[in-house]
């Protein structure tokens, strides 16, 4: 469903992260703007270039099914988020390799929720992953057992220097429903004082994944994100829906850009 929603406030309300309510695991590690430990060895390293971040609050309980298992959602205020992140994926590299030609820079777009395990670690768990090269989706589904999907994807710049627009448009191949996918349109605004909600949403370290039965935890670091201001123009979407999450009501209540950052993966590590 197309929307053009009013632009966000230009001071929102900083909630404050709070622990999941559940003995699965103990106090969530501090969020934190860089990485809390450094990634050694790095096994492999990518550009995430013109971001931009939408999310939804939703209850707990409704997405706590969909997480690996040794995980909870993770919460601020008592809700946890849904996000929609799509992006330009710049330059993956192999360890100290030179970066992958052609294969290693492609669009995508994920979707993804908020975790924390018993060892205390905050992550995202992806429920999609669109991406515009097929090998990369291969590899990552075989490796990783990561949700990742074929799909025609395109990330335009529009608007001016003093002004930018970013559209991005996407339109599942493989696997079904063929088709799947929508658009997102926004006009970039002037830089964002990062607040508690903010680095709760983007200062992730590390991914959740479920993998041959049992759950992984693959850390990353990279530099604090440098966010701005976005206004959403227009929105488009069934890939929430398609991943399983519950229904959003209306437009976001975050909608965040960044001009991007290269973070780097270190091995992956068993979830106790």
């Amino acid at each position: 469903m197309a929307t053009s929603p009013p632009r966000q406030p230009e001071h929102p309300e900083a909630p404050h992260p709070s622990a999941p309510s559940s003995p699965l695991s103990p106090e969530p590690e501090p969020v934190t703007r860089t990485a809390p430990r450094p990634v050694r060895p790095a096994l492999l390293a990518q550009g995430w270039l013109d971001l931009t971040f939408l999310h939804w609050p939703v209850e707990p309980a409704l997405v706590a099914p969909l997480l690996p298992p040794g995980t909870v959602p993770d919460t601020i205020d008592g809700a946890t988020y849904v996000g929609l992140v799509p992006f330009r994926m710049d330059r993956i590299s192999l360890g100290p390799r030179p970066a992958i030609p052609y294969f290693g820079s492609f669009a995508e777009t994920n979707v993804r929720l908020y975790s924390v395990d018993r060892a205390g670690r905050r992550g995202v768990v992806f429920r999609s992953l669109e991406a515009a090269r097929l090998l990369p989706v291969a590899v990552a589904r075989a490796a990783f057992a990561l949700p990742y999907m074929w799909a025609r994807m395109r990330v335009e710049r529009l608007g001016t220097a003093e002004h930018p627009e970013f559209r991005y448009t996407t339109a599942r191949r493989v696997p079904g429903p063929r088709g799947a996918g929508g658009s997102v349109h926004i006009r970039v605004g002037p830089p964002y004082e990062a607040d508690d909600l903010a680095d709760f949403l983007t200062a992730r370290w590390g991914l959740h994944v479920a993998w041959h039965g049992r759950t992984l935890y693959l850390p990353n670091e990279h530099p604090p994100w440098p966010l701005r201001h976005a206004e959403l123009l227009a929105w488009e979407d069934d890939l929430l829906v398609g991943a399983g999450l519950p229904p959003v009501s209306g437009p976001p209540v975050s909608v965040l850009f960044s001009p991007g950052v290269r973070t780097r993966f270190g091995p992956p590590l068993r979830c106790p």
